[in-house]
C-alpha cells in the first residue's frame, strides 16, 4: 500500500530516472519524489550526444528531457551534482557525497552505464576523449569543428555505434578519420559478420579509413597532445585526437556495496532483476542501463543499453514500485543515423545464436530489411532506409513466427501476412 507519507528516491538523473518520476506522478503518487544526478545538467536523452546535437543539427536545450520548470511543478526534488555514495538497506537510506542522508521506503537505481576506459599508455594526454555525458559532447562538437577546419586526424578505438556513429560526423566537419577494430567488420558483436560489411563499404565511401583486426596499445604525444596512436600489429596513425569508443560497463558500484546481487559478465553484468524490475532486495529497483532483467522471449538475462530501454524501463520500474503488476519484456530496441542511412534494429541475436540472415530489398541500395533466424525463428530484424515495419518485426519476434525464408525474403510478400 502506498501512501502520501511515503518518500520514493530515485538514483541516477539519466532518462530512465527522468521518466520514472514523471511516472510516479502521473499514476498519481502524492508522496515524496526525490531524483539524484550526479551530473550538473537536467536529466537528457543520450542519442542526440553522437547524432544530431554531435552534428550541430539540434540545439543543446533539445536534448533535455522536460523542462527544467518542470521538475518543481510536478513536485520533484532535483539534486543536481550530487553524488550517492552509499546505500544502508537496513537502514533504508542512501548517504551523500556532502554527508546528508536521505531515507526512503522505496528506491530506484537508475545509474546508468559509464564508458570503458582504453588500458593503454598516453591515455592522460589532452585529446584523448569518451562520449557519454553532455559535457562530452559539447566538447566533442568544438573538436571536430577545429578538426574539420584545419584537416585534423581523428583516431577512432571501436567500431560499434557510438565509434561509427561520431565517425560519420567527423567526416560531416571534414575530419580525417581512422578506426581501430579488433574484429573483422564493424559492429560484429551486434550484426555479425553477415551485413558488417555494408558498414564498412558506407564509410568507406565517405573517407574513413578502417584498420580491423587491431587494438590500441599506445598513444603517443609531444608537450601533452596526442601525435599518433599505435597498435598491436606495429602500424602508427597520425592523430590529433583519439576517441575511446570500446563499449559502456553498467554502474553497479553502489548495488554491489549494498550486497545486491549482480549478474556475471556473461550475461552483461548489471543489477539482477525480476520481471518487475525489482533487485534481490524487495524495496529496491533498478532499470535502465544498468538493470539485467530476465527476457522470457530469450530466455536469458539481458542488459540494453540503448534509449528504448530506459525510456520504457524507468516507467515500468515506477509502476512496480507503486505495487501495480509488471512483467517487463520489451522487445530490445535502437535506432542509428549515419549518413544517409537510419535504421532500426529490433531483437536480440548476437554471433552464436542464429543459423541463418535472410535479407529482404535491395543490401547494395542500402535500403533493406535483415532478419536473424534460429532452426526459422525470428529472433531479430532491422530495418535500413525502409520505414514504419518495426511493429510488424517486433509482432514476428514476439510470436515467435518460423515464417518460410522465401517469403521472408520477397518484398512483394506484405510482412503482415507473415504473422500467421
Amino acid at each position: 500500500m502506498v501512501d502520501a507519507d511515503q518518500t520514493f528516491v530515485i538514483v541516477g538523473g539519466g532518462l530512465a530516472g527522468a521518466k520514472a518520476a514523471e511516472t510516479l506522478r502521473s499514476e498519481g503518487f502524492t508522496g515524496r519524489v526525490i531524483l539524484i544526478g550526479d551530473e550538473r545538467d537536467h536529466p537528457y536523452e543520450r542519442p542526440p550526444l553522437s547524432k544530431g546535437y554531435l552534428l550541430g543539427k539540434e540545439e543543446r536545450d533539445t536534448v533535455f528531457v522536460h523542462e527544467p520548470a518542470w521538475y518543481a511543478q510536478a513536485d520533484v526534488e532535483l539534486h543536481l551534482g550530487q553524488t550517492v555514495v552509499s546505500v544502508d538497506r537496513a537502514a533504508k537510506a542512501v548517504h551523500l557525497g556532502d554527508r546528508a542522508v536521505i531515507h526512503y521506503d522505496k528506491l530506484l537505481l537508475a545509474t546508468g552505464a559509464e564508458p570503458r576506459r582504453l588500458d593503454v599508455p598516453g591515455t592522460g594526454l589532452v585529446g584523448v576523449h569518451h562520449l557519454r555525458r553532455l559535457a562530452h559532447a559539447d566538447r566533442l562538437r568544438q573538436v571536430l569543428t577545429g578538426l574539420g577546419r584545419d584537416n585534423g586526424h581523428l583516431v577512432i578505438a571501436g567500431a560499434g555505434w557510438i565509434g561509427l556513429e561520431v565517425a560519420a560526423a567527423a567526416r560531416t566537419y571534414g575530419a580525417e578519420v581512422t578506426v581501430v577494430e579488433p574484429e573483422t567488420t564493424p559492429l560484429h558483436a551486434v550484426l555479425g559478420p553477415e551485413l558488417g560489411q555494408m558498414f564498412t563499404d558506407l564509410h568507406a565511401e565517405h573517407g574513413v579509413r578502417f584498420h580491423f583486426g587491431a587494438t590500441l596499445t599506445e598513444i603517443t604525444g609531444q608537450d601533452g597532445m596526442v601525435l599518433a596512436a599505435r597498435t598491436d600489429d606495429g602500424e602508427e596513425h597520425p592523430a590529433h585526437d583519439v576517441l575511446a569508443a570500446i563499449g559502456a560497463a553498467p554502474r553497479t558500484g553502489l548495488a554491489e556495496s549494498a550486497g545486491l546481487e549482480i549478474a556475471d559478465r556473461a550475461h552483461g553484468g548489471g543489477v539482477v532483476v525480476d520481471g518487475s524490475l525489482r533487485t534481490s532486495d524487495p524495496d529496491i529497483y533498478a532499470a535502465g542501463d544498468v538493470a539485467a532483467v530476465h527476457h522470457p522471449l530469450y530466455g536469458t538475462r539481458l542488459r540494453v543499453e540503448h534509449w528504448a530501454n530506459a525510456l520504457n524501463g524507468g516507467p515500468a520500474a515506477a509502476r512496480a514500485m507503486l505495487g501495480q503488476d509488471v512483467a517487463y519484456d520489451r522487445v530490445p530496441y535502437f535506432f542509428s543515423d549515419q549518413y544517409d542511412v537510419g535504421l532500426e534494429y529490433s531483437g536480440w541475436a548476437p554471433p552464436g545464436s542464429y543459423d541463418q540472415v535472410v535479407v529482404r530489398g535491395d543490401a547494395g541500395k542500402r535500403e533493406f530489411v535483415a532478419f536473424w533466424l534460429s532452426e526459422g525463428r525470428v529472433l531479430a530484424g532491422m530495418n535500413v532506409n525502409v520505414w514504419d515495419v518495426t511493429d510488424t518485426i517486433q509482432k514476428l519476434i514476439r510470436t515467435g513466427a518460423r515464417p518460410p525464408a522465401e517469403s521472408l525474403s520477397d518484398p512483394s510478400v506484405p510482412l503482415e501476412s507473415l504473422l500467421g
